[in-house]
């Protein structure tokens, strides 16, 4: 068998774990007692794998997740009105299929910012592209696209992006220009592609956050059409769990630590 040439003939084609399996194949006799169509579906099985990791690695690079949370690691333990059952259909992305928004709602430190990244994860691992971007940081990157002549590439790039996160929003009441760019980001996006909003501001304060009410009413319209809305409530997740030993005593101090996973 001419071994070395077809190695170097899957090296040439990009296939290097399909290359890289049958050189371990080669070296290790266990794999003779096996046909050949089933040593080819191993290399095969191999390569896919691999290819599908590096997409996986390459996507969430470019998705820029402030966290590196996964549906897996969310806890449903701390009482904050989180629904099982509704995050792990949110999981499985078919709200991205379906061109939905998801709007993750609640007061500071509950983890509107780890559930955001998990949803933008899943969606990444079923094949979509995300992109994470707090919104003060959105504003600043408008800012300086229109100074440098590159906005209508940032705007066509944000509207090519399967989920766009957007954290941190209505932070402050915008601005009329602000609002104004937020409808174009939204409206290049509205039944065409996912965005994941998180707020501290309840979602009956955005229209006067927005400012302008034409504005206020097109993003809203938009945001609103088609939404799964999560609404969070209770203590900070960076605060710990009470111990036994501070309910007994309301004196002692625990310095254990909430975990920092979801602690945002």
């Amino acid at each position: 068998m001419l071994v070395h040439p077809t190695t170097e003939g899957l090296l040439a084609l990009n296939m290097t774990a399909m290359a890289e399996g049958l050189v371990e194949q080669r070296g290790h006799p266990d794999y003779e007692s096996l046909g050949f169509e089933e040593r080819l579906g191993l290399l095969v099985d191999r390569e896919l794998l691999a290819r599908e990791n590096r997409r996986m690695a390459r996507h969430l690079k470019a998705a820029k997740l402030k966290v590196p949370a996964t549906i897996e690691d969310v806890d449903f333990r701390r009482p904050r009105g989180l629904d099982r059952s509704q995050v792990l259909s949110l999981a499985d992305a078919h709200f991205v299929e379906h061109n939905q928004a998801v709007l993750v709602i609640g007061p500071t430190g509950v983890g509107k910012t780890f559930l955001a990244c998990a949803f933008a994860h899943a969606a990444i691992r079923r094949g979509h592209t995300a992109l994470y971007v707090r919104a003060p940081r959105l504003f600043d990157e408008i800012a300086i696209a229109r100074a440098d002549g590159r906005l209508a590439r940032l705007m066509a790039s944000w509207a090519r992006v399967g989920v766009l996160a957007i954290d941190d929003f209505l932070l402050r009441p915008l601005a009329p220009d602000q609002s104004a760019d937020l409808l174009e980001v939204i409206e290049d996006r509205s039944g065409l592609r996912s965005t994941i909003v998180t707020s501290q501001l309840p979602v009956s304060m955005w229209h006067e956050a927005l400012g302008d009410a034409t504005i206020a009413d097109a993003i809203l319209d938009r945001l609103l059409e088609k939404e799964h809305r999560i609404e969070l409530h209770g203590e900070s997740l960076r605060r710990p769990p009470p111990t036994n030993a501070q309910t007994k005593s309301t004196t002692g101090r625990s310095s254990r630590r909430a975990p920092a996973s979801e602690a945002k």
